[in-house]
């Protein structure tokens, strides 16, 4: 194995030190070629619903748990992608390639660029090693670092098998580790296991609240790809649009579209009901679980109506926002304008800046005079600062399809330079980052023929 890309920042959050991580015995240990002093490696078994349908008995299939550390940012799970067979890779081979490796640890990095709760990317190497998907591609592992990998399948997995004491010690470690408000007080009934499907509802809303809002579409969006933590976790066919579409399926194996990016609040709370399904036997009255459930009804529209005041520089709540939310998304889908380029221009004028270049982005010009109008009478009366705070909201740069796909070429060829660059830029994706401005413009033709799949 060899080194491809190292989180130097990561590294010190956690209090590692980075030159241990790159030498020989930091590049074998997180290839999974040598076991860490202390580690108890574990692959974890789940269950799931894949594309709305209940696929059954899933589990780390890939993915080996190295084990927990105490660190600077508090406890946190090592986990290696990758690494190869496990007891549940179901004929599988147990490996990643370099290509969904590489959008792995940017994208997880990207995401944590922009406030987005995420599991983390601490280092990513490669090897000549064949690996066989549609073609022949070289492996890769990338080490991923979060507070907890639990997801909604394993409590699905110990539901489905009847397990009910397995399920009560699962659900009383999420609580006592990470709810432990739980236990306190007397809503829904004083339930505590109501409670954590109410918890786990309110960090979903605000975490699928955030994905709408910057435009992210997870693309795979099963119940085995549901943190219990509320994190975007499982980096497979994600996009971050180009042109708004509130229909684009960003994942080629989706033929139904059943993931495309307006649906995506709708399946969050799909995967919360089967939550609630898996947590029944301990919660008892579907009264109080339906009642934990309305948490993310609640909490969802709420949370995003906040996120497109933010964006939009308003201050406080007025009656017309929603109209005004609604009328601008229906000019940018009907004229399929550039998602992140659209928010940034327009955070640039409220700031101070020509109207031109926000109007040239949109066909239907007197369309978007008659929304501006609306927009400007709302506008507080220091739009200097509003626009400042756009600009602190709306970012530059976000890893468009066409940006990956270029460092995965190069780092096919040997060379990793470009990852470490992108890297840099994406953790300040609010910067402005002079002589990076090719990495913020429109996509070229070509990102048009990109296909990406469940397929790593």
């Amino acid at each position: 194995p060899h080194l491809v890309a190292l989180n130097p920042r990561l590294a010190a959050e956690l209090g590692l030190d980075p030159a241990t991580l790159a030498g020989p015995a930091g590049v074998q240990a997180l290839t999974g070629n040598a076991v860490p002093e202390g580690a108890r490696p574990l692959a974890s078994v789940y269950s799931g619903h894949q594309f709305g349908v209940w696929a059954g008995q899933l589990g780390d299939g890939r993915a080996i748990l190295l084990g927990e550390a105490d660190t600077a940012a508090g406890p946190q799970e090592f986990q290696l992608k990758g690494s190869g067979r496990t007891p549940y890779s179901r004929m599988g081979d147990g490996r990643a390639v370099l290509r969904s490796s590489i959008r792995e640890f940017l994208g997880s990095e990207a995401m944590h660029g922009l406030g987005i709760p995420t599991t983390r990317a601490l280092m990513l190497t490669g090897s000549p090693a064949p690996v066989i998907r549609e073609e022949v591609e070289s492996a890769a592992v990338v080490t991923r670092v979060a507070p907890s990998f639990i997801r909604f399948g394993h409590f699905e997995h110990f539901a489905s098998r009847g397990q009910e004491a397995e399920l009560r010690t699962l659900a009383d470690f999420v609580i006592d580790r990470f709810y432990p408000g739980c236990r306190e007080g007397d809503t829904l009934g004083g339930n505590p296991y109501a409670r954590l499907l109410a918890q786990v509802s309110e960090r979903t809303a605000a975490l699928v609240a955030q994905w709408q809002a910057v435009g992210f579409c997870h693309g795979v969006m099963n119940t085995d790809n549901m943190s219990i933590l509320g994190l975007t976790i499982d980096y497979g066919p994600f996009q971050f649009m180009d042109a708004f579409d509130p229909r684009h399926i960003c994942n080629h194996s989706d033929t139904q579209g059943r993931y495309a990016f307006a649906r995506q609040p709708d399946v969050a709370y799909w995967n919360l009901f089967c939550l609630a399904q898996a947590l029944m036997t301990l919660i008892g009255e579907e009264e109080i679980a339906l009642a934990a459930l309305e948490t993310y009804k609640n909490a969802f529209p709420q949370a995003l109506q906040a996120r497109l005041r933010a964006k939009l520089g308003l201050e406080g709540e007025a009656e017309g926002d929603v109209a005004l939310m609604e009328g601008l998304f229906q000019q940018l889908a009907q004229d399929h304008v550039d998602h992140t380029i659209f928010w940034r221009r327009l955070s640039a004028h409220v700031a101070g800046g020509p109207v031109d270049p926000v109007r040239d982005l949109f066909l239907d010009r007197a369309g978007f005079d008659a929304w501006w109008r609306d927009f400007a009478g709302r506008l507080p009366a220091d739009r200097a600062e509003a626009g400042a705070r756009m600009l602190r909201t709306n970012p530059k740069f976000v890893l468009r399809n066409h940006v990956g796909e270029l460092a995965i070429r190069e780092a096919r060829a040997g060379d990793f330079t470009r990852i470490q660059v992108l890297l840099d830029i994406l953790h300040a994706p609010f910067d402005e980052h002079p002589g990076h401005d090719e990495l913020a413009g429109f996509p070229p033709d070509w990102a048009q023929q990109i296909e990406i799949s469940c397929s790593s």
